[in-house]
């Protein structure tokens, strides 16, 4: 009997490390993703801003992810209080997410963003330089 319990003891744990390894290895680390911006300047007015959110390791974009935090301001010209309105927009690209601004002056802009990737702890964070042209 006692040689019984053992054996069920083993297989328990043999399943529990078994579980937990391919919980392990299907999730990564929130450093793996990140945005980039599809284009680098935009026309001074109404602008769409594209990015892509990929998973870093392998470039597959990353579809779903929830938008919590967007900023456009003109930091990169030390004008950081300088900040428009930007809405987001639908978008039919996977991993590709779009947003609508109010560019009103040429120069450098930086988009920040904040995301949760769906089955990942964490926060994505980027800060993405574009220019804005006449």
């Amino acid at each position: 009997m006692k040689r019984c319990t053992c054996a069920r003891a083993f297989r328990a744990a043999l399943i529990g490390v078994a579980i937990t390894a391919s919980a392990t290895a299907a999730r990564a680390d929130i450093k793996d993703y990140e945005f980039q911006l599809i284009d680098k300047t935009v026309k001074k007015g109404e602008a769409v801003i594209s990015v892509r959110l990929v998973h870093k390791s392998d470039g597959k974009p990353v579809s779903n992810a929830v938008i919590f935090a967007k900023r456009l301001d003109m930091a990169p010209d030390g004008m950081e209080s300088m900040k428009t309105t930007i809405d987001a927009m639908p978008s039919t690209e996977p991993g590709v997410y779009k947003f609508k601004a109010a560019v009103t002056m040429e120069g450098g802009w930086q988009l920040s963003l904040g995301a949760k990737v769906q089955g990942e702890t964490g926060t994505v964070e980027s800060k993405l330089v574009l220019k804005a042209t006449p």
